[in-house]
């Protein structure tokens, strides 16, 4: 193996969907860590393994977080680093039988982490920290002739990137704090009374084990990817790093130039993605091209983790697909309007950025659903978690086990009940291990830099305004899933809340009372022509006003010879008949 074909790379999961897309409370700074470290590795129950109740004890008495936002990252890390479905579904059975606080307490007991990759997690979460130098638009700092921005000025420049999918922040995160990052496995023994490292110390093979929760690399191109701690362990790294096979250690300096000298950008990220991703073409649309629309994915190299699809300039289209080349992949749907999107597989992560009046319905989604910069859109998804930020007029349909996250930048946020199925729905969710209980739709966190904000206080060291609400039932419709596919689900997984169910059976009596009132009516055969080209008038005036017309001309199909000429993929959906008004009209216009 030649030297310099080994690379290393930061792997895209702990920064996709392990950071969280706000800046981390100052208590999980460097300083506080460097202290976690010495108390976790001095304390029973602590490692190498560290459960909830260790976590919150150090969480809430020692760092003064809110133990809502204690289980959050708990939480957060637990999803991150997966379980086979079949324990996500026995873990959610066990929670849906949890009756009070104190029984949740004590399931929650049952979980522990890995201690020494979770203090990493907790370190990447300054990955979306706030800097002031950053900041200033287009200035070095400090700068005498440089206005000074205000606190709203950063926070809306800030908060407006989304460095969790950018590999490039990814990689120059890890150069600029793999120093500090390699500091947090060093034993206590090895540290000053300041936390400090002394010189000389070293790494254990057993704590740099660890590392493989963000580094992962390969002997080179087209060779399998292997976690950090094995290449390592080989020649020729072996040596460049300084590993002592009899003491099994790396000399903290030494392994420290080594890995600076291999860092590379992820080959499977999303820049490798748009350089080299495969291109697909797409099926004519219905009202003309549009030639800035394009998807390009990795599913076809990457392995496990990294695959990635990308939809960019989705606009006044309609975009369906299931696909095995969907399974488990990372999703983004960048700078889409106008569009309606069904992707209707089991998907790893879903993030939605910078779009604005879509409809998207999502098949269920593993870890979570990302909306970031958004701005009236309607989002249909069963999934481990939705977070939403820097979002206005917003309508969430979601069935999640965890928490909706509100971050910070959003206003008229609506959260409503999962309100829709397609057939295979339910053997996607068993799938990805989601469950229909719990479900934690309308009980949202805010959170903000510091915490998060109690909405019930209304004071100066709470500034958030009431940035959601809860759809009322009286504004509640279910939405049909307009295509043909197999599979046995023929209801909402776990049915509709009792207030929205009641409100769907008071419309289906309303609209059943008027078609007994039609029937009933005397009218001769003209009378009856005039009132059906009345109804019809109203209603196509009625599509026009909603923008439903352009929803449902969006699945009229492209002429024959057009589909015939695309050389889009055939998979799935796009093979299946649609149904409009009762009506089979032919093959999906837009498939991937």
């Amino acid at each position: 193996m030649e030297a310099d074909a080994v690379s290393l790379w930061p792997r895209m999961e702990p920064f996709l969907l392990g950071a969280l897309q706000v800046a981390p409370p100052s208590k999980l700074s460097l300083h506080y860590l460097r202290k976690m470290v010495s108390y976790v590795r001095t304390r029973d129950g602590c490692f190498p393994s560290m459960s909830w109740p260790m976590w919150r004890h150090i969480a809430c008495g020692k760092l003064q977080l809110h133990e809502d936002l204690a289980w959050l990252y708990f939480e957060t890390f637990d999803l991150l680093i997966g379980h086979v479905p079949e324990e996500r579904l026995e873990w959610a059975e066990c929670l849906s039988q949890c009756s009070d606080k104190s029984e949740l307490d004590q399931q929650r007991s049952t979980l522990s982490v890995d201690t020494l990759q979770f203090l990493l997690f907790l370190y990447i979460q300054q990955l979306n920290r706030v800097s002031l130098r950053t900041s200033l638009i287009g200035e070095e700092w400090p700068s005498m002739q440089a206005r000074s921005p205000s606190r709203s000025d950063r926070e809306a420049k800030t908060s407006s990137q989304n460095k969790n999918w950018d590999d490039q922040a990814h990689l120059s995160f890890v150069q600029s704090h793999l120093g500090e990052i390699l500091e947090l496995l060093v034993e206590p023994g090895q540290l000053s009374q300041s936390g400090q490292v002394l010189r000389g110390c070293q790494i254990s093979l057993d704590a740099l084990r660890s590392l493989a929760l963000l580094l992962e690399g390969s002997a080179g191109p087209g060779r399998a990817v292997q976690p950090v701690h094995r290449l390592l362990t080989k020649p020729p790294l072996q040596t460049q790093a300084g590993f002592c096979s009899a003491s099994r250690c790396f000399p903290l300096q030494k392994l420290l130039l080594c890995l600076q000298n291999r860092l590379a950008l992820n080959p499977f990220g999303i820049t490798a993605c748009l350089q080299s991703g495969k291109k697909l073409a797409w099926a004519q649309q219905v009202e003309g091209s549009m030639k800035r629309a394009r998807i390009a994915r990795n599913t076809h190299t990457a392995p496990p983790g990294s695959k990635m699809v990308l939809m960019s300039q989705v606009f006044k289209q309609t975009l369906a697909k299931t696909s095995d080349k969907l399974n488990g992949a990372n999703i983004k749907i960048h700078r889409c309007a106008d569009a309606f999107i069904y992707l209707l597989s089991p998907l790893r992560s879903v993030s939605l950025d910078k779009c604005r009046d879509c409809t998207v319905v999502l098949g269920p989604v593993e870890t979570s659903v990302h909306i970031h910069s958004c701005q009236n859109l309607r989002v249909m998804c069963v999934s481990g978690r939705i977070a939403i930020g820097v979002s206005s007029r917003c309508t969430i349909h979601t069935l999640t086990p965890t928490r909706p996250l509100l971050l910070p930048g959003n206003t008229d946020i609506t959260l409503g009940p999962f309100h829709t199925f397609y057939p295979s729905l339910e053997d996607h969710m068993g799938s990805v291990g989601l469950a229909v209980v719990p479900n934690a739709w309308d009980r949202p966190l805010l959170v903000g830099t510091e915490g998060l904000f109690n909405p019930s206080l209304n004071s100066s060291s709470n500034p958030a305004p009431l940035c959601y609400r809860l759809l009322p039932p009286a504004e509640f419709n279910t939405v049909v899933v307009p295509f043909k596919m197999e599979g046995d689900t023929c209801e909402v997984p776990g049915g509709l809340p009792p207030l929205y169910q009641a409100e769907v059976e008071e419309k289906e009596k309303r609209i059943q009372n008027w078609q007994k009132t039609v029937l009933e009516t005397p009218l001769n055969k003209q009378q009856k022509q005039q009132f059906q080209d009345l109804v019809e008038v109203k209603f196509h005036e009625w599509l026009l006003e909603t923008g439903h017309r352009q929803e449902l001309d969006s699945l009229i199909p492209p002429a024959v010879n057009s589909l015939k000429d695309s050389t889009t993929d055939t998979q799935g959906v796009n093979q299946t008949r649609h149904t409009r008004t009762g009506r089979a009209v032919g093959q999906s216009p837009m498939a991937c």
